[in-house]
């Protein structure tokens, strides 16, 4: 089912490359000279375009929620964009393995450090930046219903599974968190990159939990198959759809979901209201990664400023988004101190959402598992790794794997 649905949005995407859709470029009827791909699309887009306009260079913008798809159609009809920003470093280390990266050039990552410029043993270190962090490990909720100081049972829980792109992520981030905050970052980090079973006994525990969660409510869980993570088009997430759910765990850009009500949102650290209990041993982040598939001088510059200081504090004025270089001051108001201090608070761990670590076979299995321990939250959870396990055993030896997607205490 899962590789159906992949095909058909494969196909949709080489018919929008062809046709031009979704692309937007300053000056009018002038031929840009730089192509983008991107995943902000709508305001997010408008606020990234902004931010490009003050940088002089003619580009063309193309917005996307299923990014690593259109990115494989345009690389597989041999027309990859001139800079390529994806939600997660995975495919990008597919991308280097082949030689289809361009390098940034020596000391372009060399500021960010651990999880925020992970490597790859056998690949060149400057062939992809951050460009936009995300604190996960969270949860919003409304500052006129505080949350409790215990785990919470399902009913609490806003929980959609829709995108216009690959669903099953806002799941995989409950596994993701439960698995850092049960088994630690080290293990965290070893099982993110292929390292440990998706069998092992804390890997099972983990998504035990979770499942038990769902469980509890199996109705309630099944409709969050049917409802998009952002809430209804236009409106203010689920956070403030008034169907009774009181907690979110999203990460820090789901503030732009909420919109005109975002003010009226508070965060605080998932531990103590998942269902594995109250202690904070890691937070899990992400961030979006450009690379460069093309060779022009003009496409490198741009990205060189595109990461500056100027440019990034650009980003976050007009956008609230936060950036993962720590020589970027930390942005006015409460909230979005709170995120930049977690952010960069050297003695919790920081480590990379794992299934944006991960090759993209073992991601979209990891996914289709999600998705159906939600359709059915009673089956044997072993029977759903293995088989996920079975997907990264037929990795070819030469697969490429991440390192140091966990940042060290310090």
């Amino acid at each position: 089912m899962m590789l159906r649905a992949r095909a058909v949005l494969l196909v949709l995407c080489l018919a929008l490359a062809a046709a031009g859709c979704g692309l937007a470029a300053p000056g009018g009827g002038e031929q840009p000279k730089v192509t983008i791909l991107g995943p902000w699309t709508d305001d997010q887009q408008a606020q990234f375009q902004a931010v490009l306009d003050t940088l002089g260079t003619p580009y063309t913008y193309q917005g996307t929620a299923a990014t690593r798809e259109v990115l494989l159609a345009a690389v597989q009809a041999g027309n990859p964009p001139d800079i390529a920003i994806l939600p997660g470093v995975g495919d990008l280390v597919e991308y280097a393995a082949e030689k289809r990266l361009r390098p940034l050039g020596k000391g372009a990552g060399a500021k960010y450090g651990r999880p925020w410029q992970p490597e790859a043993e056998g690949i060149k270190a400057d062939l992809w930046v951050p460009l936009k962090a995300d604190l996960k490990s969270i949860v919003w909720y409304r500052k006129d219903r505080p949350p409790p100081s215990r785990p919470a049972p399902l009913t609490s829980w806003c929980i959609g599974m829709g995108d216009d792109g690959a669903s099953g992520w806002p799941g995989s981030d409950w596994i993701e968190d439960l698995m850092l905050q049960t088994a630690g970052p080290v293990l965290y980090e070893r099982w993110a990159t292929g390292d440990l079973s998706w069998t092992d006994a804390r890997v099972v525990h983990a998504w035990s939990l979770w499942a038990g969660l769902l469980a509890q409510a199996p109705d309630t869980a099944r409709r969050a198959l049917l409802d998009d993570h952002r809430g209804e088009p236009g409106k203010h997430g689920l956070l403030f759809d008034d169907k009774g759910c009181v907690l979110e765990h999203q990460g820090s850009f789901a503030r732009s979901f909420y919109r005109d009500r975002s003010g009226l949102a508070a965060f605080t650290d998932s531990a103590a209201l998942l269902p594995s209990g109250p202690t904070l041993k890691g937070r899990e982040v992400s961030a979006d990664f450009a690379a460069l598939f093309g060779d022009s001088g003009q496409a490198r510059d741009l990205l060189t400023r595109l990461t500056s200081r100027p440019a990034q504090e650009e980003w976050g004025r007009r956008a609230g988004v936060f950036s993962p270089d720590p020589d970027v001051p930390a942005r006015k108001g409460t909230v979005e101190k709170q995120i930049s201090g977690r952010l960069t608070d050297q003695r919790v761990p920081l480590c990379l959402d794992a299934s944006d670590v991960m090759p993209a076979a073992v991601r979209d299995a990891f996914y289709e598992a999600v998705l159906l321990t939600i359709a059915d939250p009673g089956a044997p959870v072993k029977t759903r790794l293995d088989d996920v396990q079975r997907v990264q055993n037929a990795q070819p030896d030469h697969t490429r794997r991440l390192t140091g997607v966990c940042s060290r205490p310090q």
